[in-house]
């Protein structure tokens, strides 16, 4: 055989063995990518994103779109191939599994966290934009989870609204913790609450939870340090002076609480705030309006170009990260808060971009 064409058959055979190699050896790696956005005013699947009602709304008019990242699941099993293809992509990202998927979270798992997480984010941003907007908003204090096999189990219930610890009022989460470690371990806690299910009735209604009872508990004995304890979490839940319907299919996370409060407070003020023009953006937020980091912002601002988006609001912790490569195109507005946001798109509403915050990239 020529030594040519035995070259080539070899160089063939290592090729060949390379490329069966990448795709057999796996790797602990996924991929992120950008995914769909979606425009907080307008329909998805046939329905409105926002539904207001028993408040007067108002028209309004182009884009506050939220932004999604398309990642592969908690069972894709990555290969070689796959990875190295992903590195070359200019518009994916490939990270380490673990980032995705701590603590070796089942596709499951992550689907049910990725759920929870967006349904307190929803309700995080009416409670944000009617605050914002100076509409008075009714706080309580709620067992938001009850800690398996402890005191609490089977005697309060996540939801339950909780009134009273040993007959003194409460007003703030942190409260209910001061109250039970006042007794010693061993101690019964006498909780004065409105039961999970007369709640959520209440909150259908948009009106304030009747009907409360007395539960007591035995503290417990805490394992650091031996203070009482009975096994729950505290949390706030809110009663909106009217009703505020969020709807969006097959997506979870955190992230679009912000774009969802933009929303809800354009509906609602006279004023056509975006003045038009199509403006994207992501983040969490808080009841109080604070505007949190996310993760993937560089597939959120490609994904946001990709959609016709001229205006991206950034938290503020991303605005480093997402200013290291811009879309063309794009313009990134720096933002902490729902204030700064509402702000930024009185601002590109009215053309006047020049006092816009920006985001710059790190040094």
């Amino acid at each position: 055989m020529p030594r040519r064409t035995a070259t080539m058959l070899a160089s063939t055979l290592v090729l060949f063995a390379l490329l069966c190699a990448g795709v057999f050896i796996k790797v602990p790696y996924s991929e992120m990518s950008p995914g769909p956005t979606v425009n907080t005013l307008g329909d998805s699947h046939g329905e409105p994103v926002l539904n207001i009602s028993g408040r007067t709304t108002y028209p309004t008019s182009g884009h506050l779109n939220m932004t999604t990242v398309r990642v592969t699941s908690a069972d894709f099993n990555m290969n070689l191939l796959e990875a190295v293809y992903g590195w070359l992509a200019d518009d994916n990202i490939v990270v380490p599994h673990e980032n995705l998927y701590p603590d070796g979270k089942t596709n499951e798992q992550s689907t049910q966290e990725n759920a929870e997480e967006f349904t307190q984010s929803q309700q995080s941003a009416k409670v944000a934009a009617l605050k914002q907007l100076g509409i008075p908003v009714t706080a309580r204090v709620i067992v938001s989870s009850v800690v398996k096999n402890s005191p609490s189990e089977g005697r309060l219930h996540a939801g339950d609204v909780v009134k009273a610890v040993d007959g003194t009022p409460v007003t703030a989460p942190g409260d209910v913790a001061k109250l039970v470690t006042k007794h010693k371990p061993g101690e019964p806690v006498e909780f004065t609450v409105v039961p999970a299910a007369e709640a959520a009735e209440a909150a259908k209604a948009n009106r304030e939870p009747t009907g409360s009872g007395k539960v007591t508990v035995t503290a417990a004995k805490a394992e650091d340090d031996g203070h009482a304890i009975v096994g729950i979490r505290a949390g706030t839940d809110h009663t909106l002076p009217f009703a505020i319907d969020i709807k969006l299919a097959d997506v979870g996370g955190p992230s679009a609480g912000l774009m969802f409060a933009l929303g809800i407070v354009d509906k609602l003020t006279p004023e056509n705030l975006t003045g038009g023009k199509f403006i994207a953006g992501t983040g969490t937020i808080d009841d109080a309006g604070k505007v949190g980091p996310i993760g993937g912002i560089q597939m959120k601002t490609i994904g946001a170009r990709q959609a016709g988006a001229r205006f991206f609001l950034t938290p503020a912790e991303n605005c480093a990260a997402a200013a290291r490569d811009v879309p063309d195109g794009l313009t990134l507005v720096k933002v902490s808060t729902i204030g700064d946001a509402t702000a930024a798109l009185e601002k590109i509403g009215k053309g006047d971009t020049a006092g816009l915050t920006r985001c710059e990239a790190a040094p």
